[in-house]
């Protein structure tokens, strides 16, 4: 089970874990039970340049299509196949397998992220 305490979190219900320089992002389960069952994801390449705050991907639902966020400026060293290929990883286990994308950052450019007590705060504490 991922400490959930030990991510960080944006606004977008996009979630961080860093090992060194390299970020791992995905979105939480919150994003994920509100998007409800997840049908195709569209990742960047590996090799890639992304800018924080920036469109990097898509993620369709049943309900609706949503877009994925850069949460930092990096370049994309790994996207998540198992994910492209089988979608619902993301409802299953949105903070293990379901992960999307891993960046290589500057770990200085993570100012700004929320901890998990604010993302609760920010969700209404449903997440």
């Amino acid at each position: 089970m991922t400490d959930l305490t030990a991510l960080s979190y944006t606004s977008d219900h996009e979630w961080i874990s860093f090992d060194g320089d390299i970020a791992t992002v995905g979105i939480t389960d919150y994003a994920a039970e509100k998007l409800g069952d997840v049908v195709f994801v569209d990742l960047p390449d590996a090799g890639s340049s992304v800018g924080g705050a920036t469109v990097v991907g898509e993620i369709e639902s049943t309900k609706s299509v949503g877009e994925l966020y850069a949460p930092l400026s990096g370049e994309v060293v790994e996207a998540n196949q198992d994910v492209v290929d089988d979608p619902s990883l993301i409802n299953s286990d949105p903070f293990g397998a379901g992960w999307l994308i891993k960046l290589r950052v500057d770990a200085a450019s993570a100012e700004g992220l929320l901890d998990r007590d604010a993302y609760l705060a920010l969700t209404g504490g449903e997440a």
